[in-house]
């Protein structure tokens, strides 16, 4: 993994907006919530203990911009010591903007990828038959369902016309009907962020990154701001069966988000969020290179709808969520063998990126050569209560 700097993470418009994340302290040996400004990196958790306490606030952007801190350091070196590789333990490093929040995402919120869901499903998770199944599929329904709105009465009559056709899937239906597939990404604090290593199932054999938009939202429903993710998929798993779901996403350090959480404020608003260009890079030690995006503007379901559809009087948050709003981003450029598309290998260097979140990069290795997940929600109610934070 190579060195991070400043540039590689920030927004293009640097500290301007309101940036909160985390920190590793190894005098304390635990994490602290930071703000990151100009002048650098200020440990604010005597203010608010969690990430979570902080989303919970009124007003989390005028909160953090009032809020007063121990200085940590410079930006620059707690980046340059956040690689695993040649990490100094006794020096500050940074962490995923995300603690106590539950890692949900939706899937299929896209045409296009909802097109790449059904062909994974009919393939059975097999890549040699994709090109073939791409072909009869996009022939079937088409290559351009933007316009067509979930569960409306064009999407319904779609909808019997492929039940009548046989090629009726359970893809389609939380793409075009009325109900969004949101699932749990991942454990409450599993999260890496930025110059972490990133981890596939070593099973998999197709698979891709998901360069996503990351909602922040409270307890209370309320949209607060946004991050960067890469919601690793297991291509090969999930289109064995829907039931593998959750061994194709939920793995040791699969779910990326990063660099920084950026607060709603009146640089950035959520207005602003759903005209992102996210880009995605891909570049493999043997030399290949993928380069891709997905335009926020083209989601079927607009992100307030998809909140919705996860918090309310049916399923409560205390401790607030982020969301995953899916990727367009269909990977079907070839790598190895023509037709058979894209998928992952060892030492992948993935960089999500938009001019108003900054860089998300991640290191690609199998799950199990990944540094292994051990704070957890005990241990960080034990950390801050020895340090008399709660």
């Amino acid at each position: 993994m190579t060195t991070l700097t400043v540039k590689d993470l920030l927004p293009e418009d640097g500290t301007r907006g309101t940036l909160a994340g985390r920190v590793w302290l190894p005098q304390v040996n635990g994490p602290a919530v930071v703000a990151v400004r100009g002048d650098g990196v200020f440990d604010v958790t005597a203010r608010f203990p969690t990430i979570s306490a902080l989303c919970e606030d009124d007003n989390p952007a005028q909160a953090l911009a009032a809020a007063k801190g121990e200085r940590i350091g410079d930006l620059e070196a707690i980046v340059a010591n956040t690689a695993p590789d040649g990490r100094d333990p006794k020096k500050p490093w940074l962490l995923a903007p995300v603690d106590l929040q539950t890692l949900k995402a939706a899937g299929v919120t896209f045409a296009i990828s909802m097109l790449e869901r059904v062909i994974e499903e009919r393939a059975k998770g097999n890549p040699a038959s994709a090109e073939a199944i791409r072909k009869e599929v996009t022939r079937l329904i088409g290559d351009d369902l933007s316009k067509l709105k979930p569960g409306s009465d064009q999407a319904m009559h779609l909808k019997q016309v492929l039940i009548d056709q046989n090629a009726w899937s359970q893809y389609l239906e939380v793409g075009i009907g009325p109900d969004a597939e949101v699932f749990t990404k991942a454990p409450t604090l599993s999260s890496v962020g930025t110059g972490m290593d990133a981890g596939l199932h070593p099973k998999s054999t197709w698979n891709n990154p998901e360069p996503e938009l990351v909602l922040f939202v409270s307890s209370r429903g309320k949209i607060v701001g946004g991050a960067l993710g890469n919601d690793v998929n297991l291509r090969d798993f999930e289109g064995r069966s829907a039931l593998l779901l959750s061994k194709a996403k939920d793995n040791n350090a699969s779910c990326a988000i990063g660099p920084l959480l950026r607060l709603f404020d009146d640089t950035f608003s959520l207005d602003d969020a759903r005209k992102l260009d996210i880009g995605l890079n891909v570049t493999g030690t043997d030399g290949f290179v993928l380069d891709g995006h997905s335009s926020i503007s083209k989601i079927s379901r607009d992100p307030t709808d998809l909140v919705a559809q996860t918090i309310g009087k049916i399923h409560q948050y205390p401790d607030g969520f982020v969301l995953f709003l899916g990727t367009m981003f269909a990977p079907v450029k070839d790598r190895d063998a023509p037709g058979q598309g894209f998928t992952h290998k060892r030492g992948d260097i993935v960089t999500i990126s938009a001019p108003e979140l900054g860089k998300l990069v991640n290191r690609m290795r199998t799950s199990d050569e990944c540094e292994p997940w051990t704070f957890g929600i005990g241990a960080l109610m034990k950390n801050l209560a020895q340090r008399k934070l709660i």
